[in-house]
């Protein structure tokens, strides 16, 4: 594992919830230098813990307030067919392939509950393969900082 400590914690807490923060005002969050805040960063790209700086599409403004998975179990002769398929229908975002009760869960938002409905009775349900659904209705999302839960006490690491 690579060496990781509390600056650099605090600097990925920030990052998480605000990706586009300038160094400066990075630097007086944490009340570290501004010198140190950027070569910590560039530390942390170079080795892996930053990916990419991304951004969140408030979907409720476009258009697509109800957020939804559903749970797919399908045949896996015709797994890349299947999750080709899916990948087309306008209002998936993402498909995540997992073990258990399920093959597939598929996140996905639409603009009603209607077509909720129907993206799952017409779209999802008559993909060739797909042989069960099972849909889970997003009420409320609790987003939660896994970073600043990290131990950074190399003597617990084991």
């Amino acid at each position: 594992m690579e060496k990781f400590d509390e600056i650099d914690v605090r600097i990925l807490a920030e990052l998480i919830q605000e990706s586009n923060i300038s160094i400066p005002k990075l630097s007086d969050r944490i009340e570290i230098n501004s010198s140190v805040v950027y070569s910590r960063i560039n530390r942390l790209i170079r080795k892996g813990f930053i990916k990419k700086y991304t951004l969140e599409v408030d979907e409720n403004l476009l258009g697509y307030p109800i957020k939804a998975v559903i749970g797919c179990n399908i045949s896996s002769r015709q797994r890349d067919t299947i999750l080709k398929d899916i990948e087309q229908i306008k209002e998936t975002r993402e498909i995540i392939e997992i073990t258990g009760r399920f093959d597939l869960l598929i996140s996905v938002s639409a603009e009603s509950l209607d077509d909720l409905h129907e993206l799952v009775s017409k779209k999802v349900s008559q993909i060739d393969g797909v042989t069960h659904t099972e849909t889970f209705i997003e009420m409320k999302r609790h987003q939660l900082s896994f970073i600043s839960r990290i131990d950074t006490n190399s003597d617990s690491k084991k």
